[in-house]
């Protein structure tokens, strides 16, 4: 089994990546193997609603990370987006980067197990925790939960390691990951079937 850590800030090694490696280092004590992608500080383009990749599951546009993700999904079993607060919102790399990851192409993450972390100075933190999260409810992903909101607070990675709530929040959401994931193994091995996905139907409110 394997987690995707995915780091959305434009620091590679800042308070982000300094949460998600409480994540990961606990899930390798959970016997759960990880991989770190980070979506880089170059720019990421925004979804232009082509219809593209409704067909070819990945986008036209190949000159940032997006598709190196896409390549990545099939891989994994479960994923930990991470995201800096930016105007109580998430960042201007993550968000255009999961528009264009998740367009159409729903039906790679379902059910995959999935959860958003996010890191902020002071505030905001929950506004980017719940735009995180409505990616993985349009797809049918199982959202792990911790003892608290999934969040950190720092300015600096060693202030980040100070929040020793917010350390401990990282553990138990690996915690309970390992858990998910290890329940969704045995019921493969006992014959419980994933649940069935219907055609979907689409309604418009005007007609």
């Amino acid at each position: 089994m394997k987690v995707l850590l995915v780091n959305g800030s434009q620091h590679h090694h800042g308070c982000t990546y300094t949460a998600l490696q409480e994540v990961g280092a606990e899930l390798q004590k959970q016997g759960i193997e990880t991989e770190e992608f980070w979506c880089g500080n170059k720019a990421i383009m925004g979804c232009l609603g082509c219809g593209h990749c409704s067909e070819t599951k990945r986008c036209w546009y190949g000159d940032d990370t997006v598709n190196k993700f896409l390549e990545k999904v099939s891989e994994v079993d479960a994923f930990v987006f991470g995201t800096p607060v930016h105007f109580a919102g998430t960042s201007g790399f993550i968000k255009p980067f999961m528009d264009r990851a998740f367009c159409s192409k729903a039906s790679m993450f379902f059910n995959k197990p999935a959860a958003a972390i996010v890191s902020c100075r002071r505030g905001g933190a929950q506004g980017a925790f719940e735009d995180m999260n409505r990616y993985f409810t349009i797809a049918c992903m199982p959202v792990v939960s911790s003892k608290y909101w999934n969040e950190v607070h720092g300015n600096t990675p060693d202030e980040v390691k100070q929040d020793l709530e917010g350390m401990q929040t990282m553990r138990q959401l690996a915690r309970n990951m390992a858990w998910m994931l290890r329940c969704i193994e045995a019921g493969k091995k006992n014959g419980v079937p994933l649940p069935e996905h219907e055609t979907p139907i689409k309604t418009n409110f005007i007609r």
